[in-house]
């Protein structure tokens, strides 16, 4: 229907409805795959054991149930966002497409999804990190520690760096294993020194790291050192693979 001025409304123009429509299917895709990628992989980090004395076997009591709890905290935290990303399909699916403002939220999840996933670069405010390792005292509980005590800290996307290496985006899945001196991550060798770039509240993650008895003291004891680095801007390159799904299908 014509207004005053002259325009029409969107369902009026068969170009601009197909091209709605277009835009539609393809968020949907897009929405879809991310969740597929977000339920059919692990919640969180895992360190494998090693033999070497440095898994899990040989973490005391305390150090497990923290680690439990981190662990907790973070389903929790993908489940909500699995659950508010079904909300949004659900309204889009009702709307039949032709929301704009359900299209913009649908974008703005697919967005920070794809950012959480290693989908995508991401920029923004954070920390740099340094981990030299001079003593090779710096095992793979280590740098587990320092990725959850990031993440802890509210970090949205991390990458670590090693000597010679090519970058590597951290995702849900995640994991660490080797002692000191013989680190993989993601089954790819790392040694020292280490980069490590984190998105997020630069003084947040600085504090969470230099807490008394936290990572950069861990490493100190270690024989090693960490130095941190805050920005405006750092920027994470590294993209992480999406793997096709083996067995979970979406839920009905």
């Amino acid at each position: 229907m014509s207004t005053g001025e002259g325009r029409h409304e969107l369902r009026d123009d068969p170009a601009a409805a197909s091209a709605s429509a277009r835009r539609s299917r393809a968020v949907f895709g897009l929405l879809a795959v991310l969740l597929m990628v977000v339920l059919g992989t692990a919640i969180v980090t895992q360190v494998r054991d090693t033999g070497s004395g440095d898994g899990l076997d040989s973490a005391r009591p305390a150090d497990l149930l923290v680690l439990l709890d981190n662990l907790n905290q973070r389903e929790a935290s993908l489940r909500e966002e699995v659950a508010a990303l079904e909300s949004t399909l659900a309204t889009l699916q009702r709307s039949g497409g032709g929301s704009e403002a359900a299209l913009a939220e649908a974008q703005a999840r697919l967005a920070a999804l794809s950012i959480q996933v290693g989908a995508v670069p991401a920029t923004g405010p954070g920390v740099e990190l340094r981990v030299t390792d001079p003593s090779r005292g710096v095992g793979s509980e280590v740098l587990l520690d320092l990725i959850q005590e990031l993440r802890a800290a509210g970090a949205e996307a991390i990458e670590v760096t090693g000597a010679g290496a090519a970058p590597i985006r951290i995702g849900v899945n995640s994991w660490v294993t080797g002692p000191a001196g013989r680190i993989q991550l993601d089954s790819v060798a790392l040694s020292a020194p280490y980069r490590v770039v984190a998105i997020g509240d630069p003084p947040t993650l600085a504090a969470a790291l230099n807490i008394p008895g936290g990572v950069v003291d861990t490493v100190a004891r270690a024989g090693g050192a960490v130095t941190v680095e805050q920005s405006q801007q750092v920027t994470i390159t590294a993209l992480r693979e999406v793997k096709p799904r083996q067995y979970a299908q979406p839920g009905n």
